[in-house]
């Protein structure tokens, strides 16, 4: 019952056209931005990707409206509304995860960036530790994506229009993916781990960004079930 339960909401939340858009995306990303050492590898990705998950995520709930579903949505208890609106941004979130990774080595794939030799603090230079390095995307990567579908989902359903919501999400994305957003903003910037000294690993200040943007992502699915009680 579960396992048919989670494969007809992977089948509302990716359809065909949404898988073949976002793969073409991140193999066209691969092969036209540029990179030279693999520490910018990351900074390559970041940025795409969460702009990505702004439009797959945005008709997360107006799909219910477009798809001429809304008599019958109206009809769902709060509870089955709100975990399904959850359940299907958790399989398009997954999906985004598993593609960002997949990206990550397509760069090294088709570009073949030179390994970084990580600063050491001490004045030596050593060889950086690619497995940590990945690790820090994964993890910074993963924040990003549930931020930005969240927000995009979150304007779409105080909108009821997904334009809205990636429309948000794209004036925002300008302002903080800039040098003046990061000069406004540092650290705390929701792109911190793109503007993150890069030549010294042991500086994890970026973090501070990301715990923002983790502490923003928990308000926004708390007050998911009173947007949705609102707007129907």
């Amino acid at each position: 019952m579960m396992k048919s339960k989670w494969k007809n909401e992977w089948k509302i939340s990716l359809p065909v056209y949404k898988i073949a858009y976002s793969l073409s995306f991140v193999v066209i990303l691969s092969l036209i931005r540029g990179v030279s050492y693999s520490n910018e590898v990351g900074i390559a990705m970041e940025a795409p990707m969460a702009i990505l998950a702004a439009v797959l995520c945005a008709d997360t709930y107006t799909q219910e409206i477009t798809g001429k579903r809304s008599e019958v949505w109206r009809l769902y208890p709060m509870r089955n509304k709100v975990t399904a609106v959850m359940e299907r941004l958790a399989v398009q979130e997954v999906f985004l995860f598993l593609l960002s990774a997949l990206g990550y080595g397509l760069f090294f794939l088709f570009q073949r960036p030179v390994f970084w030799n990580t600063y050491i603090p001490g004045g030596e230079q050593g060889t950086g530790n690619e497995a940590v390095q990945f690790a820090f995307y994964l993890a910074a990567a993963a924040v990003s994506l549930v931020f930005w579908g969240l927000l995009s989902n979150t304007l779409a359903c105080l909108m009821r229009n997904m334009w809205a919501g990636a429309g948000g999400c794209l004036i925002l994305w300008l302002i903080t993916n800039s040098t003046v957003g990061d000069q406004c903003f540092g650290a705390w910037n929701l792109f911190s781990y793109a503007f993150r000294n890069i030549e010294d690993m042991s500086d994890l200040s970026w973090m501070r960004g990301k715990v923002m943007c983790l502490c923003i992502s928990v308000i926004m699915a708390a007050i998911l079930p009173k947007i949705l009680k609102k707007r129907g």
